[in-house]
């Protein structure tokens, strides 16, 4: 459920990555994030999405404008490890986050050093080892999982110190369909859990599920709204180099031929629930 509050307010932000000669990677960005919201970052290579979203936590401090986490300035160093408590970040190659010799170990890492004690670092790991299908691979190697199953623990141990928002940077690029379908299921499961996510992506069939898109296009937000209202754009996206998913592409030809197809066909199992009425 969806609710007013604001968890991120982004307020004129812009910046440049140093030595870049001021090159300008976002510009004048204003954007909330509300409680409970899954908001997807879409946007061709180079507009700035991932940039955005390493602003959302502190990896990166604007060079203009001003980044609220729950009232915090990400760019206040003293703020810095509450931010990162209350903002998870998960990268898209999960090789690059996962640090410890067995996955318990890995789940445990972010708990430890946030001091948690021993026994409430058990239950977690349990409760969440569980819900992530992770229960088999407790005392394995991290680098003997499969790319979904690495994804899967650098999801989970994030989770273990509860931040209020997720931020995942493109998580399923790596993924063969498998590996894609176990992510995207979990982060649907999030979403009905009351999770704050942020998914940063280039493939449209992942916007689905958002309740809002943001559409980055040169660094500036060029669409923010509802997946219909961004999906019924389908000129424009193309022109910037996305395209709408597949069944609501086949949806808009076949309404251009004059057959009554709702606009709400976004996915396979819409078309498969549509067609069951007839």
């Amino acid at each position: 459920m969806i609710e007013n509050r604001k968890v991120i307010n982004i307020q004129g932000v812009s910046f440049s990555y140093p030595g870049t000669n001021n090159r300008i990677v976002l510009d004048n960005i204003n954007l909330d994030v509300y409680a409970g919201e899954m908001l997807v970052l879409l946007g061709p290579n180079g507009s700035g999405k991932s940039t955005l979203a390493r602003l959302m936590n502190g990896l990166l401090a604007p060079t203009g404008g001003q980044v609220l986490v729950d009232g915090l300035d990400t760019a206040d160093e003293t703020s810095l490890w509450q931010i990162r408590k209350q903002v998870g970040m998960v990268f898209q190659n999960p090789d690059n986050q996962l640090v410890a010799a067995l996955v318990e170990e890995e789940l445990a890492f972010g708990m430890e050093n946030l001091g948690f004690p021993p026994e409430e670092m058990k239950k977690r790991i349990k409760e969440l080892s569980a819900r992530m299908q992770l229960e088999e691979f407790l005392d394995f190697p991290p680098h003997r999982l499969s790319g979904g199953q690495k994804q899967r623990v650098a999801i989970a141990s994030v989770l273990a110190i509860e931040p209020q928002v997720l931020v995942l940077d493109e998580p399923t690029s790596m993924l063969d369909p498998a590996g894609r379908r176990e992510v995207l299921s979990e982060l649907a499961r999030l979403k009905q859990s009351g999770k704050t996510v942020v998914l940063v992506t280039h493939d449209m069939t992942e916007a689905v599920a958002a309740d809002r898109i943001v559409v980055l296009e040169q660094g500036k937000t060029a669409f923010v709204g509802s997946p219909r209202e961004c999906f019924s754009r389908v000129d424009w996206l193309r022109e910037i180099g996305l395209e709408i998913p597949p069944p609501a592409e086949l949806a808009r030809r076949m309404r251009e031929r004059g057959l009554a197809v709702p606009e709400t066909l976004y996915h396979v199992t819409d078309w498969v629930e549509y067609l069951c009425q007839k």
